[in-house]
Formats: C-alpha cells, sequence, structure tokens
C-alpha cells in the first residue's frame, strides 16, 4: 500500500508498509513517518485510512501503526534466520509514487551493519532487487510470498537504483513490533 505522512500542512513522505495483523497493525519504516502531523494509509483496493503511529524505534528503523479496517489482506511472515545468499527476493513497494511495483532479485548478503548510520542495531539484509526512493516501509518476500524483511535504504550516488538495496530482517522487525506493542518503545 501506499504511505503518505504529512507535516506543516504539505504533503513530505511518501513511503510504502506492510499489514502485518487482522487487527490492523503496519509495519513501516522510521524515517517514514518521522516528523509527521498525519499519516494516510491508501491500500492497493483504492481503500483509504486514517493511521494512528503506536511507536518508532530509530536505532532499527522501524515503526509501527494501526489503522481500523476489516478484511485486511495480511502477509505471512517468514523466518529471516534462515535466509541463504543467493536465495530469491522479492521487493514489493511504491517507487516513486508508482504504487504496487514488485520487483525481483536475490538475498545477496546478510548480516549488513551501519547501514543507515554507524549507531544502527539493524544487520540487514542486502539484495539486489530494485529499491528506489518510496519502497521505504514495503515488503521484501521470500519465493514463498512469506515476509523477510522490511524495505529500508539504498546505496546510490544518483539517488535511485544501482543494484545495492537493505531491508531490516523481518525477525528483528518483529522482536521490535513486539516491544512496541507491549512496551511503548
Amino acid at each position: 500500500f501506499d504511505l503518505f505522512s504529512q507535516g506543516s500542512n504539505q504533503r513530505e513522505g511518501l513511503g510504502s508498509g506492510v499489514i502485518v495483523s487482522k487487527f490492523g497493525h503496519i509495519l513501516t519504516n522510521h524515517h517514514v513517518v518521522a516528523r509527521t502531523d498525519s499519516i494516510t494509509v491508501t491500500l492497493n483496493d483504492g481503500r483509504e485510512f486514517s493511521a494512528t503511529l503506536v511507536g518508532s524505534d530509530k536505532k532499527t528503523d522501524i515503526a509501527l501503526l494501526k489503522i481500523e479496517a476489516t478484511n485486511l489482506p495480511i502477509v505471512r511472515l517468514g523466518n529471516s534466520d534462515q535466509l541463504s545468499i543467493g536465495d530469491w527476493a522479492i521487493a514489493i513497494g511504491n517507487p516513486f509514487g508508482l504504487a504496487g511495483t514488485m520487483t525481483v532479485g536475490i538475498i545477496s548478503a546478510t548480516g549488513r551493519s551501519g547501514v543507515v548510520d554507524a549507531d544502527n542495531y539493524a544487520d540487514f539484509i542486502q539484495t539486489d532487487a530494485a529499491i528506489n526512493p518510496g519502497n521505504s516501509g514495503g515488503a521484501l518476500l521470500n519465493i514463498s510470498g512469506e515476509l523477510i524483511g522490511i524495505n529500508t535504504a539504498i546505496f546510490s550516488r544518483s539517488g535511485g537504483y544501482i543494484g545495492i538495496g537493505f531491508a531490516v530482517p523481518v525477525n528483528m522487525a518483529k522482536r521490535v513490533m513486539e516491544d512496541l506493542l507491549e512496551y511503548g518503545q
């Protein structure tokens, strides 16, 4: 789905997210929703919802949102600890505002650190599946359609795809989500 964040009466951010529970919980990136006054979620079926920010963690670049909705398409969670270099990877998101875009590549590496900043906790998944601005917060899936990561960053000198993208492993995102739900941080 598309995720729009708004601050100071201007549309500021555009990103993606992943619906992970029937209760309307959505995983996305901290950097997508940071410094926002309001968040609007638009599903691929055209439904729009105001989202509330349950919590956010800058160190892992994970944020948890919630919408009030029924009949939500929910992704199955995979196990990012079982990834191998060369496994298929599918990136889904909203690059440059092009909703519902899917790209395919492989897992290029695991355990990458210092991707977002030097203090970042995530051991990122590296992929060559095309990730561009707007894909942030979107799904990185395995060949079985299970969520294995949350698309987070790219390495680029031009600002666009050059074959090196990064995702927060789903096992880490799940732990952060559980802490945000239970403790609010």
